[in-house]
């Protein structure tokens, strides 16, 4: 378990998985630059956050809500959590839950599923959406930020381990949601990122540049500099031919 002062950034996963050293230049070196993806993706963020709360019947919509982990060691916000109702309150379970708080724990209404929520009779299963700008990714970047975020909520609100099993990915390009299943290899795989980037923070070393394709998208080009001072480059031989 970590403590709140050593809680990094989620969104951090998904810049690791995408790039350790662009990781590294924006956690470590505080380095940014905006690009025309970087700025659809804002401004897509910014729209979504536009209001906070909404219901919708049998739908209840948060936006912005603070996530945090102290086993995985991650801070940050959800785009969107939505509720789904998933049924309501027998007589008994009223009886259970009117001695509970706001936010009841899922084990502590013994085998009832869902949560309660405040002002509502009924039971509701947190169901996390994350948005993004272009369209789906062939890694699992998105996927583990977005499986991040269940991870959060399921100890924010002590439901158990697997409690919410989906989530959804919308993309601004195709205009769709991606459904993902939250399964075990996809949560062992968010847990081990989260450990390594909390191991390269303690390290706090920028690792060297390799060049790959995806360099071109990538808004930090001009200040990772890749094609120059990649792994085995003669930065000092570069400077030489250039001043030549």
């Amino acid at each position: 378990m970590y403590t709140e002062n050593e809680l990094l950034l989620l969104s951090g996963l998904q810049h690791l998985q995408f790039c350790k050293r662009q990781w590294a230049l924006i956690h470590l070196e505080q380095a940014w630059s905006e690009n025309q993806f970087t700025a659809e993706g804002r401004s897509m963020h910014d729209k979504v956050h536009a209001d906070e709360v909404e219901s919708r019947g049998n739908l209840r919509i948060v936006r912005g809500l603070r996530l945090q982990s102290l086993r995985l060691g991650l801070v940050g916000q959800a785009d969107v959590v939505e509720f789904h109702c998933v049924g309501p309150f027998t007589d008994e379970d009223c009886e259970i839950a009117a001695s509970l708080p706001v936010v009841a724990p899922r084990n502590d209404l013994e085998n009832i599923a869902g949560i309660k929520l405040e002002g509502a009779p009924d039971l509701w299963q947190p169901f996390p959406v994350e948005y993004k700008r272009g369209k789906p990714k062939i890694d699992d970047c998105d996927r583990i930020q977005l499986c991040a975020q269940a991870i959060c909520l399921e100890e924010m609100l002590k439901l158990s381990d697997g409690s919410i099993s989906e989530g959804a990915l919308f993309y601004g390009r195709p205009r769709r949601r991606e459904q993902v299943t939250l399964n075990a290899v996809l949560r062992n795989k968010t847990a081990s990122l989260a450990n390594e980037m909390h191991r390269l923070h303690a390290k706090g070393t920028t690792p060297k540049a390799k060049y790959s394709k995806k360099c071109q998208s990538c808004s930090l080009y001009n200040q990772c500099l890749p094609k120059t001072t990649g792994i085995n480059k003669d930065v000092q031989g570069y400077l030489r031919k250039a001043l030549e």
